[in-house]
């Protein structure tokens, strides 16, 4: 499956349109998690465990969204966009959402 940003395949014309394909993913965010990320605010450096919990998330989504996408027939998904978003600021968890559009070439 070709998974492009783009609205195109170079070389390889859109034969037909599908229709949107979707994906998304909610992840909790643990409390060690959070304790060594705030750490991290304070000396300085990457967050880790944030950092593999969104690559997960992220991961997930475009899984869910290929799943549709094959179910449907097609043999590339054009235009994607991917979003994320912290639902609520206490309760520590993390959204993905995918969305494109589900072609054949």
């Amino acid at each position: 499956m070709i998974i492009t940003t783009t609205d195109g395949v170079e070389g390889r014309p859109v034969r037909q349109y599908l229709g949107m394909v979707a994906g998304e993913a909610i992840m909790g965010v643990n409390v060690f998690r959070d304790l060594f990320s705030s750490i991290r605010d304070i000396v300085g450096g990457r967050a880790g465990g944030y950092q593999a919990a969104l690559r997960e998330a992220r991961e997930a989504a475009l899984a869910d969204m290929t799943a549709a996408a094959q179910a449907l027939g097609a043999d590339a998904i054009v235009g994607v966009d991917v979003d994320y978003e912290v639902l609520g600021k206490e309760n520590g968890m993390l959204m993905v959402s995918v969305n494109g559009t589900a072609v054949r070439l």
